[in-house]
């Protein structure tokens, strides 16, 4: 029954849309992560910033609470998505030797 009503069908084509959303956002968001990560290396700067960390955290806490969405599970999405980032600034550092 489930798998054939309408509402319910339609309802899960709109979270399907929105996933493949998220996924192309993410995947332009780690394209620029990736260009970051080269001029980091080019110019001798630290994989990470943990000051703007910080400060994107807290952003994000903030338009977290705004949109009605818990800020400690933004919270915890953004620091998954800055521990992948600096570990792909760290593997372009040691490419680049």
């Amino acid at each position: 029954m489930a798998s054939t009503d309408p509402e319910l069908l339609r309802l899960r084509d709109s979270i399907d849309n929105i996933d493949a959303a998220l996924v192309h956002l993410l995947a332009e968001r780690f394209k620029c992560t990736q260009v970051v990560g080269r001029y980091k290396a080019e110019h001798g700067l630290p994989p990470a910033d943990p000051e703007r960390e910080a400060k994107q955290i807290a952003h994000l806490r903030q338009l977290a609470k705004e949109a009605k969405l818990d800020p400690d599970f933004a919270e915890k999405f953004l620091n998954f998505i800055i521990k992948e980032v600096i570990r792909h600034h760290e593997a372009i550092r040691k490419e680049r030797g």
